[in-house]
């Protein structure tokens, strides 16, 4: 039986919802792979196959990078030893040579001489089932290319075949430049913004640290490292970054010293990453001044070591890094890329992850609300700072229309601020700094101002909220406070009738909006709840989450409930917990137990999130028989 709502403001019915996170604000763990359900999905157009004979131990090339035969004589592969897929089906391609010319068949002789692909040029690649990076490579006239003795490729071995050592049709096949995810095509994909990065000294056997956090010179003498011996990157390209120390100031060199002491980061802050090819975890830093740093017996850290290496031991020069993963967000996303490529891995993304069909599902299976995640860079759209790209507007304007045919309402969330209000990777941000404040409240009422004007007149808009999870301290209550008004006035310029929501801080009180909130019309406290991010949650056993959900949290919300204050919003919340070996029926309570509290909330619940690699974060994974909606 449906609960009838306490506050004769609340939306009726209360409002069933799924966030569609991952979509227009970048979060690497969510996003699955762009790729995972089509068939040879890492055989993708522009992927590049190296093909090694396992009879003649070599690799087939195109002789002068095209315009002649294939030859199966190389001992390693390089540009004329890699094939360029242009894909026709999941099994059919076309092979593109380096001068940009097509394989094709002259007789039984395999060449590269074509201008343009036809059915002449079309082959099938035919993988072992044990082994998927072994392939045989069926010819337009139906035999198999064979790598002879004498080093030529023709098209002319039977079907016949063992997938031994001893078949000459058979190739152990390199796999080069597929982007199975949406972050893999990045260059240097671990050396991202806001990625970490802890140098130890080969010769010193000592961390590179920098005093005092900053402000100082940088040393090499530490024998483990944490925070001053962490720089975190600012990526200009795929090999030149800044450091920026733990007290926000970046390295530079002073003449051949070298120090943290660059208040913001300039020519004279960058510097080369150049990586060990046998071993990408050793790396030596290029200054500035273009000499190496290297780590000196008296502790000292300078920038006068020359070219020549052997990346032996013996070398200052050389240090051996550990990676501390960073963000994987938006930032990171189009800074890795670059602009064109962003454009392209983005507009991509945009146009197929959340489609018409996932509307069309979540109507069916009871859902009637989206809550939209975007960020501060879409009222710039179609060309927002850099490093945004411009696109994740026209997705924004189809998500209401897809709503509209679907009866679905829409909730735009603002989850990214300029300047970051927390520092997580959804925020938006470049390094895990927060720096949301008081000079950044008028651009974000900017941002809300655009959406609200963009879509007030859309009969889908519901909600326009202010700012997700602001975290305390670093956001004041009094900038928090300052910015809702505004951002409230902002939206009722455009909407009298569109809810706003309040996000509250997270690690303050819950309580402590009601009395502001309570002053304004049709507004709206979101609170999220979640039985992870905390140790006292790993010991828990299935009925411990249970009752902490129907105790503690029911509390929570009927203490936030009042008659004359604003209505309530469990915006995030999933059926995911530190529960090890749960069955199906041990999820199907907690969700179940969720939904049975957040009824109380009264303006509805939103579930985080409805695609997600993780299944049990995955609303559109969990439905039925793990969540069903037909007592909610």
């Amino acid at each position: 039986m449906a609960v009838q709502p306490p506050n004769p403001a609340s939306p009726v019915p209360l409002v069933r919802a799924a966030n569609l996170g991952g979509w227009l604000v970048t979060e690497g763990w969510i996003l699955p792979s762009l790729f995972d359900g089509i068939p040879n999905n890492d055989l993708q157009d522009d992927t590049q196959l190296q093909f090694r004979s396992v009879t003649q131990n070599a690799f087939i090339a195109v002789e002068n990078g095209g315009g002649a035969a294939l030859v199966a004589n190389r001992a390693s592969a390089s540009g004329w030893e890699s094939f360029k897929l242009g894909r026709i089906d999941t099994n059919t391609f076309n092979f593109k040579v380096f001068n940009d010319q097509f394989v094709t068949i002259a007789g039984v002789n395999a060449v590269a001489t074509t201008a343009m692909a036809g059915k002449t040029e079309t082959f099938q690649l035919v993988r072992n089932d044990v082994d998927k990076n072994r392939m045989r490579i069926r010819a337009p006239n139906g035999s198999f290319l064979q790598a002879n003795k004498d080093g030529s490729v023709t098209a002319n071995f039977g079907e016949s075949t063992t997938w031994g050592d001893d078949d000459p049709s058979v190739f152990v096949v390199t796999i080069v430049n597929w982007v199975p995810s949406i972050f893999d095509g990045i260059p240097n994909k671990d050396l991202l913004d806001g990625t970490q990065l802890q140098f130890k000294s080969v010769t010193q056997n000592a961390f590179v640290a920098a005093e005092n956090g900053g402000g100082a010179a940088l040393v090499a003498n530490r024998p483990s490292a944490s925070g001053w011996e962490s720089f975190k990157l600012w990526r200009i390209d795929q090999n030149t970054f800044n450091f920026k120390v733990s007290n926000n100031q970046f390295v530079t060199v002073s003449s051949v010293n070298v120090v943290a002491t660059a208040s913001a980061p300039g020519q004279t802050e960058t510097f080369q990453l150049v990586r060990s090819y046998a071993d990408k975890n050793r790396m030596r830093i290029r200054a500035p001044n273009g000499s190496f740093l290297q780590a000196n017996k008296d502790g000292s850290v300078t920038a006068n070591f020359g070219e020549s290496t052997t990346w032996g031991d013996n070398d200052p020069s050389v240090f051996a890094v550990n990676i501390v993963n960073g963000p994987h967000g938006e930032y990171q996303i189009c800074n890795g890329y670059g602009k064109d490529m962003a454009t392209r891995v983005m507009n991509n993304h945009w146009s197929t992850y959340i489609v018409e069909a996932d509307f069309a599902f979540m109507a069916a299976n009871g859902l009637n609300a989206v809550r939209i995640p975007v960020g501060w860079w879409i009222a710039s759209d179609p060309n927002p700072p850099a490093p945004f790209v411009g696109g994740s507007l026209q997705a924004l304007d189809s998500a209401f229309t897809w709503a509209e045919r679907h009866n679905i309402h829409v909730i735009i969330d603002l989850h990214a601020a300029p300047g970051s209000q927390n520092p997580n990777e959804h925020s938006g941000g470049r390094d895990g700094s927060q720096t949301w404040g008081d000079s950044q409240i008028a651009q974000t009422v900017q941002v809300i101002d655009f959406l609200a004007a963009r879509y007030a007149k859309r009969s889908s808009l519901l909600a326009v909220e202010l700012m997700n999870e602001p975290v305390a301290p670093g956001v004041s209550l009094d900038n928090l406070k300052s910015y809702y008004q505004q951002g409230y006035n902002a939206v009722r310029r455009h909407s009298l009738t569109a809810y706003v929501i309040m996000s509250n801080r997270l690690s303050a009180s819950s309580l402590e909006l009601i009395d502001f909130a309570s002053q304004f019309d049709r507004v709206v406290l979101d609170m999220h709840y979640y039985a992870l991010f905390d140790s006292k949650f790993d010991s828990f056993t299935v009925q411990d989450n249970i009752d902490y959900i129907s105790n503690f949290i029911a509390s929570e919300i009927n203490a936030i409930n009042r008659p004359d204050g604003p209505l309530t919003f469990v915006g995030e919340w999933v059926a995911e917990w530190q529960v090890k070996d749960a069955t199906k029926e041990d999820f199907q309570r907690f969700a179940n137990a969720q939904m049975a509290v957040y009824r109380k909330a009264t303006f509805g619940w939103a579930y985080w999130t409805y695609k997600n690699v993780n299944s049990h974060w995955s609303m559109q994974w969990m439905m039925d028989p793990y969540i069903s909606l037909g007592n909610a």
